[in-house]
């Protein structure tokens, strides 16, 4: 609710600050004393568009400011936070400030939690704070999401659970729909996929790659390529380590055997030249192995000649064909071809699958359509019910011959809210046509449709704070008290801020404030109009009841009229 509202330099307010609170608070004072300016401040919180004609002649700007207490765990708390307001939390409640200024030129800024915001921000707060309803305000049930809304809160839980299995069986029937409808727009570029893959597995079985192949192929490549070469070295390298031609004593192995000799022969005189002859031991066992290898390596390339190379440069060209179209290396088109394997199967189940959801959808389709018209059923009681209860306030609040008409009808198609069409409508007098809110009734009356709606909807569907202005429009005497005793009620649950020229509607306040206006003239004619606000005390709230009764606030026949007022007011409050 809101606890406090500043409001500077607007209209004919120079400073005014309001202090609020919860429960039934008017807002009266005479004809132009700037009553409006409270609603013009509450419509700049709210986010409304701002206008440079609304700053006071003379003033730089103008500006609206309102302290609010909020649940912490609410929607509204959450957005300010995200907008990153600065939450005061004291007594279990959120303290939320919203600010706004305009300037003589028409510049507009905005502020919540003490941090600049776009002016949307104070327009999603706005929705979820405050409902104003005015000769010019918006409706907040003229939408027909927000009529279906109220609707289904109004019709409590049973609405509620029926709500909740449609959706849920409405989302598995709208997902399995658009699975087969996927599967069947996919239908050819799947059997285009499926047959690319089948030619690409047979091509690939065919040539039968083996893990490792292409690296091992490009090395014998290489070594038949380089026969000659690779045969000459090995034959010098031979001949180096043990060759009758070169002669005894030149080979490697020779020399060798000969140093370990001579260290062995002195070898009893120092046991280091002892243990370098057993290591040139051990590297005559190496050059021998070495040597013996090298003999074999020679003889093997005697084997192979250009006939093996073709072989190997052929299966070399098979194999990059494979890797041309398939993967970087013959390691990689195999599991290529175990990818494809699995996608392959894949898509020759697509056929069992369409069927299979063929089914699903049947059964859905069913379950669907019956939950909806059970949701139905239970909508159009909680319509009748609803319309007879605001048709009922509708004739306390001095439209006797008024009708709400709710109409609950079938949808072209389901959605995810359901199989209806939801419309509020009001039938103004007997065998005239129902129009749809806001068509076809006068400021004031529409004020009274929307009280008798929110005083019923209260309990259900409740926002924080409402706001009317002149609800009381072209009515007077019991319709007017029947007008303050629904709005107390309505105070019972929200805060309420009403506009008022009627002192049968002020008597019912918790809190009366009252806007007076005051001239200044100057020696030249002219002057400069400003105007009070103040929180009026009991013995004030007389004098001001008084003045609406007889414009005589000093009458003693008006004061005691004013007092009858407010016992009155308060036996019904009571009862």
């Amino acid at each position: 609710m809101i606890e406090e509202m500043r409001i500077r330099d607007l209209g004919v307010i120079t400073d005014a600050t309001l202090n609020l609170g919860p429960g039934l608070t008017v807002v009266t004072g005479e004809t132009g004393a700037g009553k409006t300016m409270v609603i013009t401040a509450l419509g700049l919180l709210r986010g409304a568009r701002s206008d440079a004609g609304a700053v006071r002649l003379g003033a730089a700007s103008a500006s609206a400011e309102a302290v609010l207490r909020l649940d912490p765990a609410s929607g509204a708390a959450r957005r300010a936070a995200e907008a990153g307001a600065a939450l005061e939390e004291y007594d279990g409640a959120a303290e939320l400030i919203l600010a706004r200024t305009v300037t003589s030129e028409g510049r507009s800024r905005a502020y919540v939690g003490g941090r600049a915001a776009p002016v949307g921000v104070l327009a999603e707060l706005g929705d979820q704070l405050v409902v104003v309803h005015g000769q010019s305000d918006q409706l907040r049930l003229k939408s027909a999401p927000a009529q279906r809304q109220a609707l289904d809160k109004f019709g409590g839980r049973p609405v509620e659970d029926a709500i909740r299995d449609y959706t849920a069986t409405f989302g598995q029937w709208r997902d399995a729909l658009a699975e087969r409808d996927r599967l069947r727009s996919e239908a050819r570029e799947r059997l285009r996929e499926a047959e690319g893959l089948e030619a690409a597995l047979t091509e690939i079985g065919d040539a039968d790659p083996q893990p490792g192949e292409d690296a091992a192929l490009k090395a014998e490549s290489m070594r038949l390529g380089n026969l000659e070469e690779l045969r000459t070295a090995a034959l010098v390298a031979h001949q180096a380590l043990v060759s009758e031609d070169i002669g005894a004593s030149a080979d490697a192995v020779s020399l060798v055997d000969e140093a370990k000799r001579q260290l062995e022969a002195v070898a009893e005189h120092d046991a280091d030249l002892g243990k370098l002859a057993e290591r040139l031991a051990e590297v005559g066992y190496l050059l021998a192995d070495i040597s013996a290898e090298l003999a074999g390596y020679g003889t093997s390339l005697d084997g192979e000649g250009a006939g093996r190379l073709e072989e190997v440069e052929s299966r070399r060209a098979a194999l990059s064909v494979l890797v041309r179209k398939y993967a970087p290396t013959i390691d990689e088109v195999l599991a290529w071809q175990e990818d494809a394997v699995k996608r392959l199967l894949e898509l020759g189940s697509d056929s069992s699958r369409v069927e299979e959801l063929d089914d699903e959808i049947e059964d859905l389709d069913r379950r669907v359509h019956d939950l909806g018209e059970a949701l139905s059923v239970l909508r159009r009681t909680a319509a009748e019910d609803l319309a007879h209860r605001v048709s009922d306030e509708l004739t306390a609040l001095a439209m006797p011959d008024a009708q709400l008409i709710i109409d609950v009808t079938a949808a072209e198609s389901l959605t995810i809210h359901g199989a209806d069409d939801i419309s509020f409508m009001l039938q103004p007098h007997p065998g005239s046509a129902p129009r749809a809110l806001g068509k076809g009734a006068s400021g004031g009356e529409l004020s009274r449709v929307m009280l008798a709606i929110e005083v019923v909807l209260a309990a259900v569907d409740p926002v924080p704070t409402f706001v009317f202005d002149e609800v009381d429009a072209g009515v007077g005497g019991k319709a007017a008290v029947e007008i303050g005793r629904r709005l107390a009620m309505l105070a019972e649950h929200v805060q309420v801020i009403v506009v008022t020229h009627l002192p049968q509607v002020a008597a019912f306040a918790a809190r009366h404030i009252r806007v007076t206006k005051n001239v200044s003239r100057d020696g030249e004619g002219g002057g400069v109009t400003a105007s009070d606000v103040e929180v009026l005390p009991d013995d004030e709230r007389v004098r001001e009841l008084a003045r609406m009764l007889a414009g005589q606030e000093d009458s003693a026949s008006a004061r005691a009229h004013a007092e009858e007022l407010l016992a009155d007011a308060a036996r019904t409050v009571a009862r």
